[in-house]
């Protein structure tokens, strides 16, 4: 998300920087170019207009005229701006999910369809069962697609949590109420009702779901919207802000969109939080939604707190300290740990999934990888490494000609594939040996390091 926008961006946060000083001239020419690259990412006009006339006039102020750096002052003017217009000035418990109530505590998703809101569902439900540790209970109350109905039960046991059945020629308004009898006395935490969404938006569907809200008083609404509408996002937003009270949004498929100029708008129209973004397909793939850290990635400087967050959930710390203990004991470093460092990397969603949220001079190197490439060579490597026998994993030195050519047939790669990965291995087994007795921290400093070998990244 946000590659276009970004780029921009960063371009005038990097002549900003180095600017001595400030004049009407360069500071003109800055906003015009940040004016220019918001319209372009399908920001709405009302959005642009006030984010630039509140930069104009902090620009102007004395926090940045008398600054000995102003550049750089100002580029602090952009950011902080950018994350108020994005929610930050309603302050990080605004964007949490309130769960404060007498369970169970009821979360109401509306929105169009198409917009993801079956998925995301089961993605938030995953959220509460993996971070706040609740139990959960899911809920379809769209009566017009039975399709969807069967697609929440299939999605929401891939999260973990339970499903309430319902039924096409059941009335939505008594789906909720039965699902809320069962969640009460099944003592759920929490229970997600899906609703139905239209192709547009019309009165029936608005007085529907309104008639919903009022039967089963949610503690949370929150309005799912494609991150890929731009502009009709806008109007989808209002029109169900209007409708409804909402309490927060959640972006989905911001995956697929370059300019992401929804999630400025969307946010300024309905005065509500962005609580979550989606970020992938998969049913790990929402993200809570941080002001700053977004600001920061639309500015090319990274999102360092998501990449820690996201490490912090793909890597299995239990298996990271049993390798970190092996080692200090003086143990090798492995083929076997070879594998399961490469399955840590695809837990992160690969390389792309870590650039993604590093500063814009670190994902230039994205722009140079093939991403699909480098999946296959992950594979490939994986499947070299299954090929081999314990003894082989064990002892990567007993690997000569005749048991490459064994290795090579059974996952079927050449001889010069086996080759690299070992080449590879020696590497990072290197690295490994260096720091032995040195604990977990500098262990998993090490294994960032890993992306200098990693397939599609290293030299070949």
């Amino acid at each position: 998300m946000l590659e276009s926008l970004s780029t921009r961006l960063a371009r005038v946060v990097k002549t900003m920087k180095g600017e001595a000083r400030l004049t009407e001239s360069n500071t003109a020419d800055m906003l015009r170019e940040i004016r220019m690259a918001l319209l372009e990412a399908d920001v709405a006009l009302p959005v642009v207009r006030e984010f630039i006339a509140k930069v104009k006039e902090r620009a102007l102020g004395q926090d940045v005229v008398g600054s000995l750096s102003p550049g750089q002052a100002l580029v602090g003017v952009v950011h902080r701006e950018l994350a108020n217009v994005i929610g930050a000035d309603l302050g990080k418990e605004a964007s949490q999910i309130n769960l404060a109530t007498q369970p169970p505590a009821i979360i109401l998703m509306a929105g169009l369809q198409g917009a993801g809101k079956t998925t995301t569902v089961a993605k938030l439900a995953k959220h509460l069962i993996d971070t706040r540790k609740k139990k959960v209970l899911t809920v379809s109350g769209d009566v017009y697609r039975p399709a969807a109905i069967e697609q929440l039960k299939t999605v929401t046991g891939q999260a973990g949590a339970e499903w309430f059945p319902s039924t096409p020629d059941q009335k939505p308004v008594d789906i909720a109420r039965a699902a809320l009898d069962y969640a009460r006395n099944h003592y759920f935490d929490v229970l997600i009702v899906d609703t139905a969404g239209r192709l547009a938006i019309d009165d029936a569907m608005m007085k529907e779901i309104a008639e919903l809200h009022a039967a089963i008083k949610p503690i949370e609404t929150l309005f799912v919207v494609d991150a890929m509408q731009g502009q009709d996002a806008v109007n989808v937003a209002k029109a169900f802000s209007d409708a409804l009270p909402l309490t927060g949004v959640v972006l989905t498929k911001t995956d697929g969109d370059s300019r992401g100029g929804a999630a400025l708008s969307v946010r300024h129209i309905t005065g509500k939080p962005i609580k979550f973004i989606g970020v992938s397909e998969k049913i790990g793939g929402l993200e809570a939604f941080d002001a700053d850290g977004f600001a920061n990635r639309i500015l090319g400087m990274g999102d360092i707190v998501a990449l820690v967050q996201e490490a912090t959930k793909a890597i299995d710390v239990a298996e990271a300290q049993k390798l970190a203990e092996k080692l200090k004991k003086g143990n090798r470093f492995d083929l076997e740990d070879f594998k399961a460092q490469i399955g840590q990397m695809k837990n992160m969603g690969g390389m792309q999934g870590i650039l993604d949220k590093l500063p814009a001079q670190f994902q230039q190197a994205a722009s140079q990888v093939n991403q699909d490439e480098a999946a296959k060579k992950v594979r490939r490597m994986e499947g070299i490494i299954n090929s081999m026998t314990p003894g082989e994993r064990a002892k990567p030195e007993l690997i000569k000609a005749t048991r490459k050519r064994r290795i090579a047939a059974g996952a079927g790669v050449t001889v010069q594939e086996v080759n690299r990965l070992l080449n590879e291995f020696d590497q990072i087994a290197g690295m490994m040996k260096k720091m032995q007795g040195g604990g977990l921290g500098k262990m998993m400093r090490a294994m960032g390091g890993m992306k200098r070998g990693f397939p599609g990244f290293g030299p070949k």
